[in-house]
């Protein structure tokens, strides 16, 4: 959504990768109302610099038995991986590629899939899972967020049946188009129709943290700092 500060996604990305982190986005939410908007805290990067903001595009995936696919009467099941490759090849730029919904048995991302995430334009993976291929998506310079690496593969455990749908994962309700925002301290969802109070608001508070640190490293006590700019 356009603002007086920003005109377009690639703005307000580039705007909150210089000025902003996932603290102070929730922060401003919280005053906000919305309280439930942080992914669970085991959902973290893969290395502690790794930033990435973008447009969710949610991937419901789901535990199989693939010894039994034959018989199937869902197509779906009968495909390799299911719709996972209809979903990564679906994904627009700026979008971040988002999986939840099956169990942690197996990894949900990788290599190949970061490569072609990041030809389609893509800015990140957030997974409810692990990842695997770790020294590739590293030499990509491609963020990712999970539970950390497991070599487990998927093929024959778990399929993708739906994406570009709303999901939970934890507290938080994640719908197509949400921006998903992840640095070193976890991953906050801002929802579509909250986001240019959401950024405005943020902007203007992470401008005030920094005259606040400026006031504190120059003495002043963290009480007076709180009563005189709200902020702490």
């Amino acid at each position: 959504m356009p603002s007086k500060l920003w005109n377009n996604d690639g703005e307000l990305f580039r705007l909150a990768r210089h000025e902003l982190f996932a603290a102070v986005v929730g922060d401003v939410m919280d005053q906000l109302g919305l309280r439930r908007q942080f992914l669970p805290p085991r959902i973290q990067p893969l290395t502690r610099d790794m930033v990435t903001i973008g447009r969710a595009m949610p991937v419901l995936s789901v535990d199989y038995n693939d010894t039994n696919v034959a018989e199937a009467s869902n197509p779906v099941t009968k495909r390799p991986f299911g719709m996972m490759m209809d979903a990564l090849d679906s994904l627009k730029p700026n979008e971040i590629y988002f999986c939840t919904g099956s169990s942690p048995e197996y990894a949900l991302w990788g290599e190949l899939m970061s490569t072609r995430a990041i030809h389609c334009g893509a800015v990140g993976a957030i997974l409810n899972g692990y990842t695997r291929d770790i020294k590739g998506i590293l030499d990509l310079r491609f963020p990712v967020f999970c539970f950390g690496s497991y070599a487990q593969d998927q093929g024959v455990r778990g399929k993708v049946v739906d994406y570009r749908i709303s999901v939970k994962v934890g507290q938080a309700v994640i719908a197509p188009g949400d921006i998903l925002f992840g640095d070193c301290d976890g991953v906050c969802v801002v929802p579509r129709q909250a986001e240019e109070e959401v950024f405005t608001a943020a902007l203007e508070k992470a401008r005030g943290e920094k005259h606040v640190r400026q006031e504190i490293e120059a003495g002043m006590p963290a009480r007076e700092a709180f009563e005189k700019y709200g902020i702490l």
